[in-house]
């Protein structure tokens, strides 16, 4: 249903997510589908951030409104630095800070907007860390939606006690990950607050949450999040990307790696990439060459150069010259979608990142997964549990890996042939959610239903709601 019908009016939706591009990049996806619908929306970050964006789509352009809050000056912050991308883990605490100083700035821009009955938003989407945006929707009488990580990462961790501990974790759990989970309960972030105290802020001053999933894609896990939070939850569908490369595509075609691949056979490459924000130490960047190596299948690697490492010391010795010819790496930026649409690429090893996983999985590739921090864990088991894949065999206690474990892993989902047939099989089975338009292009459906959600919280004590996206239209319609 548009937005524009007599029964469902557009609304004016403000859009500010957390300073990572893993974040900023679907939520832009989300906020050119709602303009596209008809709704306005508002889209708030910092300058830089802002100036990184892609374009635009022509049909979303006219009703979105890019927000530029000045991100405040902290010592220590290298200069410059607006998302987590160009500060290093160790000084995120001084990103928190400087986040912390857009609560004003955010505060003012909100205030004017709800002083212009023209202006006033219906709808706040924010991050989990937003807990003072939260609080000036309160004071503005302005409902609030939270958007969350994972259904997965949300299932396991409630599962656990609100500080785990090592010694009562499943067995399915390493314990190199559970202790980073520990971590977002420790006063590590700016002004004494874990990260848990502000997804626990934002969460008690929200109206509802919404998720980019969708029952289709977390069966086992979505329904759990609405009871576990005690808020009624919106699915906002996977967001995938175009499947014909979207902005990216008039540029892939020039690109060296394209290129590349159009000179290797079918399905014959693994292409290898751990995000933008995901280094690995220098000694597991040599395994994981030395695994590929090991392996003998062609490869595309996406690398990201680790932080003080000189080039000549990046690879192991000799090892360009070794693989040359059927391997490929780059360290600058590739055209992801373009390359993971190619034909002669036959899998996918990923770090498990929620963009990465989509995009994987819109082309049904089988993955070989290696999972780094955060959600990607949870989401790396969800896809073992698929069987559209296999996970690097890791050291329990710290997480480290090495080649016998990466070649094994390559060899069985891009080798082996039986074992890759049944990776395949399945990751086409979990395309058909990905690539389902009709499914993810409804979002617009589940956003007029956030007021209908929000009146019945406020009418039914006690009852928590989560519907699929689809649940939704007989409802919009009576």
């Amino acid at each position: 249903m548009d937005a524009g019908s007599s029964s469902s009016p557009p609304l004016r939706i403000v859009i500010f997510p957390w300073l990572a591009f893993g974040h900023l990049h679907p939520y832009l996806e989300l906020a050119e589908r709602l303009a596209s619908r008809g709704h306005r929306v508002s889209f708030v970050s910092t300058p830089r951030n802002i100036a990184r964006l892609p374009p635009l789509r022509p049909a979303a352009a006219p009703r979105v409104d890019l927000v530029a809050l000045t991100l405040p000056h902290v010592d220590g912050l290298p200069d410059g630095a607006e998302s987590t991308n160009n500060v290093a883990s160790d000084k995120f605490v001084l990103l928190f800070k400087a986040f912390d100083g857009l609560a004003a700035p955010f505060a003012e821009f909100l205030g004017a907007a709800c002083a212009d009955d023209g202006r006033r938003p219906d709808w706040i989407i924010v991050d989990s860390f937003h807990h003072w945006v939260a609080t000036a929707a309160v004071e503005h009488k302005v409902p609030c939606a939270m958007l969350l990580p994972t259904a997965a990462l949300l299932a396991a961790v409630a599962s656990r006690s609100s500080e785990p501990s090592v010694e009562e974790r499943p067995a399915a759990v390493p314990r190199y990950e559970l202790e980073q989970m520990a971590r977002v309960h420790t006063n590590h972030c700016a002004q004494g607050m874990s990260i848990a105290q502000r997804y626990s802020l934002t969460l008690e001053r929200c109206t509802l949450t919404a998720m980019r999933s969708c029952l289709e894609w977390e069966p086992e896990s979505f329904p759990l999040v609405a009871a576990i939070l005690g808020k009624p939850l919106v699915p906002l569908g996977l967001l995938p990307p175009s499947p014909d490369g979207g902005r990216g595509a008039s540029m892939g075609g020039e690109d060296a790696t394209v290129r590349w691949l159009d000179a290797q056979p079918p399905k014959s490459v693994v292409y290898i990439a751990l995000g933008s924000e995901v280094p690995l130490r220098m000694e597991q960047v040599h395994e994981l060459a030395l695994g590929l190596e090991l392996a003998g299948t062609r490869f595309l690697w996406a690398l990201r150069k680790p932080g003080g490492v000189p080039d000549t010391d990046i690879l192991p010795p000799g090892f360009q010259e070794r693989t040359h010819g059927h391997g490929f790496v780059t360290m600058g930026w590739v055209p992801q979608i373009s390359i993971l649409a190619h034909g002669a690429v036959g899998a996918f090893l990923t770090h498990c990142g929620r963009n990465s996983l989509i995009e994987g999985l819109l082309f049904g590739h089988p993955l070989i997964m290696l999972p780094i921090f955060g959600d990607q864990g949870p989401n790396a088991r969800q896809m073992e549990g698929k069987k559209v894949g296999l996970q690097v065999k890791r050291d329990e206690n710290d997480g480290s890996f090495d080649r016998d474990g990466v070649a094994s892993a390559v060899r069985a989902v891009m080798l082996e042939e039986e074992a890759r047939g049944v990776f395949v099989a399945n990751a086409l089975k979990v395309q058909e959610i990905v690539a389902d338009e009709e499914l993810h292009e409804s979002i617009s459906i589940s956003m007029d239903g956030m007021v209908w959600l929000a009146a019945m919280q406020c009418a039914v004590s006690g009852l928590f709601f989560c519907f699929s996206i689809r649940s939704m239209l007989p409802i919009r319609m009576k």
